[in-house]
């Protein structure tokens, strides 16, 4: 006992893989493929937003030659004070805000539809999904002369017998016509992720549900809702990062009038910076958007992660 007791005591212990310059090596080796992407989004990404934060800086008119000097942080106090900034920050947040909700609500709504069994719903499906593959200019241009034309459009000429077919959608309501494509526009998008969430439902939870009792409605607060909860949250958070960018869909409608009723941030830094020519004053613009786009969805990302992470945990 005493004799292998002191040759346990005694056995040398599992020694760990040396770390030296080989295995460095091998580490710089397998990175060394990524490093021409790396070096790639350096360049187009962070070397414009270096510039951009110079430009911030300085007061410069492109029409006024000579005008060009070191301000400091004089621009980015111009931009908290800017009353249409302001006006244009309101209008982004409203039109993300309200295209998301109602394109996931519809989302959601054809899902729960495509989810079923009926005749034709590889068809419909097709149907639904034809927006989204549509290019965001073409889709503007098609809202704007086909649909909300006040003469020729189709929803002024449907709207005739009930006396509202002589309204200028496009010039009268301007934000709820860009918002309107929008809805059009990303509403495959949402259903298409929800529809996802909804076929990877268990299907013994369902009917152990359908068992006990529970009505339709019930099965879907209960056990599907949270169940899409995931799906939900990324649809949101995906949508809404690419809406705040919406520039295209704006300036083939309304151009961001009339005035700046239906400008958002990215079409009130192009028009300061293309049509206004104040170099100085966009920059520190487009700075602070970047800034707070960036605050908002990493907050956003860190919530959906954690989602993630709590319900593979609970799994």
């Amino acid at each position: 006992m005493t004799a292998t007791a002191e040759t346990t005591d005694t056995a040398p212990a599992p020694s760990r893989p040396a770390r030296g310059p080989g295995s460095r090596a091998d580490g710089w080796i397998r990175r060394a493929p990524l490093l021409p992407a790396l070096i790639f989004v350096i360049i187009v990404t962070q070397l414009p937003f270096l510039a951009t934060i110079y430009y911030s800086l300085q007061s410069w008119n492109l029409v006024r030659p000579g005008s060009r000097q070191f301000v400091g942080l004089e621009n980015y106090a111009g931009v908290f004070t800017d009353s249409q900034f302001r006006s244009v920050a309101l209008n982004t947040v409203l039109l993300t805000v309200g295209a998301v909700v109602f394109a996931m609500v519809l989302g959601l709504l054809f899902a729960l539809l495509l989810d079923r069994r009926f005749f034709g719903r590889g068809f419909v499906r097709t149907l639904l999904i034809t927006p989204f593959l549509i290019t965001p200019v073409a889709g503007a241009l098609l809202w704007k002369t086909v649909l909300f034309d006040p003469v020729y459009g189709l929803i002024n000429f449907v709207l005739g017998p009930f006396g509202a077919g002589n309204t200028d959608w496009v010039s009268t309501f301007p934000l709820t016509s860009v918002m309107i494509a929008l809805v059009w526009q990303w509403t495959p998008f949402m259903m298409l992720l929800t529809l996802a969430g909804l076929q990877s439902q268990p299907a013994d939870v369902l009917e152990a549900a359908r068992v006990d009792g529970a009505t339709g409605f019930a099965i879907f607060r209960e056990v599907t809702l949270p169940h899409l909860r995931r799906f939900i949250e990324l649809g949101v958070v995906l949508g809404a990062i690419y809406l705040v960018n919406t520039f295209d869909t704006i300036y083939m409608m309304t151009q961001g009038g009339p005035g700046i009723a239906s400008a958002n941030l990215p079409f009130y830094i192009y028009q300061r910076a293309f049509l206004g020519f104040d170099v100085g004053q966009s920059a520190a613009m487009g700075v602070v958007v970047v800034v707070g786009t960036i605050v908002v969805a990493t907050f956003a990302l860190r919530l959906i992660f954690r989602s993630f992470s709590g319900s593979e945990e609970a799994s």
